[in-house]
C-alpha cells in the first residue's frame, strides 16, 4: 500500500530538546528559591529522601521483571513482564492508576491525549500496549533499551520516503495483534486544552491490515494536574526530579472510551478528528463545561 502522506504532521511520543531551554540545574535552583515550593514539590531534604526511595524501588522492580522477560525472549515465548514492570514502576514512583470503562485487550489501537511521561507508565501498565516513539528516544541511555524491550516502534520525521517506510512498519506491528498506542498531539499538553491531532501515522490504518478498532483514551490527573504539568522551559531531568520527590501519591484515571472502526471514516484526518472529538466530549462532560477549541 502506498500511503498518501506528508511528513509535516508526523508525530509520536514527544522528545524534548534542551538546546533552547534553561539547564535543568538552573530550573531546579529557580524553583527551590520560591517560598513554600521546596517542601511541596520535593526539593527539600524530605523530597530528596522520597526521591531516593522511589528510584531504589524502581530499580528493584527492574531487577525483578527483567530476568524473566529475557528468559521468555530466549525461548521465543510471549512475555507479560514489560507490562508488569510499567505497572510496578508507576506505583514505585508514587502514581496510583485507576481505569474507567474497559480497555480492549487485542485488535486495538489506542489514541490518547498526552500530559506527562508518566502517561507511558500508566497506559502501558494498564494495557500492555506498545508505543510509537520518535527515534531520538532510541538513543537515550537505559530508556531507549527499555523501550526496545517493550516493542516500541521508533519513527523519524526526516523525509517523505521515511514516512512511507514507517507506515509499513506500523502495519506490520498491527498484524501481531498486540495493542499499539499513539499520542497524536505531538507534545505534552496543559491538561485543559487538547491540541489538534496530527494524523500522518494513522494512514497505516487506511485500510487496517486486519480487523481492528481504535479506542480513544482520555488521561486525567484530576487534582494532581498542576503537579504533573511539563512546562516548555523545564527539562526532563528537572521534571522527573520534581515529580518523583513530590509529597504523597498522585492519581491518574484512564478513561477508555467506546472503540470505533477506522473503516467507517474517509481518511486519516477524519479518524484523527473523530478520536479527538470523542476525547473532548468526555473531557467536557467530566469538567461540566463546554469543549475547548
Amino acid at each position: 500500500m502506498e500511503a498518501n502522506v506528508d511528513n509535516s504532521d508526523l508525530v509520536a511520543l514527544p522528545v524534548r530538546s534542551d538546546t533552547s531551554e534553561r539547564s535543568d540545574m538552573e530550573h531546579l535552583q529557580s524553583n527551590t528559591s520560591a517560598p513554600g515550593v521546596s517542601t511541596a514539590f520535593g526539593y527539600g531534604p524530605m523530597g530528596k529522601l522520597r526521591r531516593a526511595k522511589r528510584i531504589a524501588a524502581l530499580f528493584l522492580c527492574l531487577g525483578l521483571c527483567l530476568p524473566p522477560h529475557l528468559f521468555c525472549r530466549l525461548l521465543s515465548l510471549p512475555s507479560h513482564w514489560p507490562r508488569r514492570f510499567l505497572a510496578l514502576a508507576a506505583r514505585s514512583l508514587g502514581v496510583r492508576v485507576r481505569t474507567s470503562c474497559i480497555p480492549r485487550k487485542q485488535d486495538i489501537f489506542f489514541v490518547a491525549n498526552h500530559l506527562s511521561w508518566l502517561d507511558i507508565l500508566a497506559l502501558g501498565g494498564a494495557t500492555g500496549t506498545a508505543f510509537i516513539a520518535k527515534d531520538d528516544m532510541e538513543k537515550w541511555p537505559v530508556v531507549g533499551w527499555l523501550s526496545k524491550l517493550n516493542d516500541t516502534i521508533f519513527v523519524s520525521r526526516a523525509n517523505r520516503a521515511d514516512v512511507r517506510e514507517q507506515i509499513k512498519t506500523l502495519r506490520a506491528a498491527l498484524e501481531k495483534h498486540k495493542p499499539l498506542a499513539l499520542f497524536p498531539e505531538g507534545t505534552t499538553g496543559d491538561g485543559e486544552h487538547i491540541l489538534p491531532f496530527k494524523p500522518a501515522l494513522l494512514a497505516g490504518l487506511m485500510p487496517p491490515p486486519r480487523a481492528l478498532d481504535i479506542q480513544p483514551v482520555y488521561i486525567d490527573y484530576g487534582s494532581a494536574l498542576d503537579d504533573v504539568r511539563w512546562p516548555e522551559e523545564e527539562g526532563f531531568a528537572a521534571n522527573a526530579a520534581r515529580i518523583i520527590g513530590r509529597k504523597g501519591h498522585l492519581c491518574v484515571t484512564l478513561h477508555f472510551l467506546p472503540p470505533f472502526d477506522p473503516e467507517d471514516y474517509a481518511d486519516r484526518k477524519a479518524i484523527a478528528e473523530e478520536a479527538r472529538n470523542r476525547i473532548l466530549a468526555w473531557q467536557s462532560a467530566s469538567l461540566d463545561r463546554p469543549s475547548p477549541v
